[in-house]
């Protein structure tokens, strides 16, 4: 009877524990491999996918989809722990949370939805690219250049540097043998793939290293409580530094966008409760707030591990707050046996996690159906190379502006003359600065000894530059002897 009234008040408790499992075993490498990749202890990792198991998964937003730290924070932190240090690190997360939840708060998270959807894919492709070039560096066992040009105009030196090294060579087999597991453990029997091939790979990379004592970089442990340091005072001092409240706003921006789409793209997973993108801003911020306090690594939505636990059978969020649970457990009991873990292993998951964040198919699809948003993910990626995050994604958010601009401003002019009387020139449309040289060549174009007549009754929207550009015309033309331009209304 007892077991009968448990199963009642938790009738998807058993999908939701098995779900759970499934999701703790796709984080727990990727947790570990973002916090190396970001250049902080490998434990930070563990300390956000905790919080964002059991702080964020309890409040409500949405159901189904899974925080924790991501692929695509990872250049971003890496940056700012390069130039900031790493005390710093926790003013910057705990800032960005309380934004986050000041959003929320503010109901701005639906407004996240507007953003195009081609600067979100060519930040997500910027940052695959990065996170690729970086990685190969971190899988033959050296240090990348700084900034993402240096690292991909650097690859040919660094390439015959591993050639000439047995070390290297070791360690690129041990991250190539890393990704092809990854690849191909999904042609495995399914009772195999009941193990995520992420952490197939990590294990077997990890037997092989020990097992053959293999020359190769293993992950450094410091303890679960050795890693958590709340920030001091000389770090909120770093306030008052503008670099600093950019990358905050990075941050916010980077990690509330990546968060908000996650939720969208979950939510056509499954026909459970659809997300509040209010709640779920103010569920990521408190998320992060706690992560600052911490001073552990930002958090977002991961769609990698919200799909995980949809597929497996998620039914609750119970399942996403047991999945920090387990990864809670294993911190507290299991810390040494991160230090097994070889470092080219984990740089084959982020090569991997950054192939799957280029959208090889979106680009194409677009380039047929619209070229000008497919040049808008290209440069907004390409721009994240060759500058840096923020503003690779303040040029990607301008460049779609303009094109929106360029597309509403649609204005048609057409010219009837016919032979005799004045010449009668109709304007229609939005006129705009943007179409402001094309109506001037056509207007100045016009016989300068005949009367004109201009119809602007046609117009939805005359910009002031345009009325005055137009008034300005109407009166040059006037001045060069002929009669007045009649201007009809607007």
């Amino acid at each position: 009877m007892a077991k009968t009234n448990a199963t009642a008040g938790f009738p998807h408790l058993k999908q939701d524990v098995a779900a759970s499992l499934v999701v703790f075993l796709v984080a727990l490498p990727l947790c570990v491999g973002v916090a190396v990749a970001s250049g902080v202890p490998a434990e930070l990792g563990l300390v956000t996918g905790i919080v964002g198991g059991i702080i964020t998964g309890l409040m409500p937003g949405s159901s189904l989809q899974v925080s924790g730290p991501a692929a695509g924070l990872t250049v971003l932190v890496f940056e700012a722990v390069s130039e900031f240090g790493l005390p710093a690190l926790g003013v910057i997360v705990l800032a960005t949370g309380l934004l986050q939840f000041g959003m929320g708060a503010l109901r701005l998270g639906r407004w996240f939805r507007a953003i195009s959807i081609s600067v979100v894919e060519g930040m997500l492709a910027g940052i695959g690219l990065v996170i690729i070039a970086g990685q190969l560096y971190a899988a033959a066992g050296m240090k990348a250049p700084e900034t993402g040009i240096g690292k991909i105009v650097g690859m040919p030196k660094a390439l015959v540097d591993a050639v000439g090294s047995t070390t290297a060579l070791v360690s690129l087999a041990v991250g190539a043998g890393t990704v092809a597991v990854v690849v191909l453990w999904k042609r495995m029997p399914k009772k195999a793939q009941a193990v995520p091939g992420a952490l197939a790979a990590v294990l077997l990379a990890t037997f092989a290293s020990a097992v053959f004592s293999l020359p190769v970089a293993t992950v450094e442990v410091q303890g679960l409580l050795g890693v958590i340091q709340p920030p001091g005072a000389d770090a909120f001092g770093e306030l008052g530094n503008p670099a600093l409240i950019g990358t905050i706003l990075a941050f916010t921006l980077i990690a509330s966008a990546e968060s908000l789409f996650s939720a969208a793209a979950v939510d056509r997973m499954h026909d459970g409760p659809r997300t509040q993108y209010d709640k779920e801003l103010i569920a990521q911020g408190a998320g992060n707030t706690v992560c600052g306090v911490l001073g552990a690594l930002p958090m977002t939505a991961v769609i990698v591990r919200s799909s995980a636990n949809v597929r497996a059978g998620a039914r609750t969020k119970a399942s996403r707050v047991l999945h920090g649970v387990w990864l809670l457990v294993f911190a507290a009991a299991l810390p040494s046996a991160l230090a097994l873990i070889p470092i080219p292993a984990l740089a084959g998951i982020l090569v991997y996690a950054g192939w799957k964040l280029i959208p090889f198919r979106q680009v194409t699809a677009l380039w047929r159906g619209n070229r000008g948003e497919a040049l808008i993910l290209v440069v907004t990626a390409v721009s994240i190379v060759a500058v840096n995050m923020f503003e690779g994604v303040l040029i990607g958010l301008a460049l779609s502006v303009v094109k929106t601009a360029w597309e509403a401003s649609h204005v048609r002019l057409e010219i009837v003359d016919k032979g005799a009387g004045p010449v009668q020139v109709y304007l229609s449309g939005n006129a705009t600065f943007l179409r402001l040289p094309k109506i001037l060549d056509s207007l100045e174009a016009l016989p300068q000894d005949r009367p004109i007549e201009l119809n602007l009754s046609g117009l939805h929207h005359v910009d002031h530059a345009c009325r005055t550009a137009l008034e300005n015309w109407a009166e040059q033309h006037t001045t060069a002897g002929t009669d007045p331009v009649r201007v009809l209304a607007t």
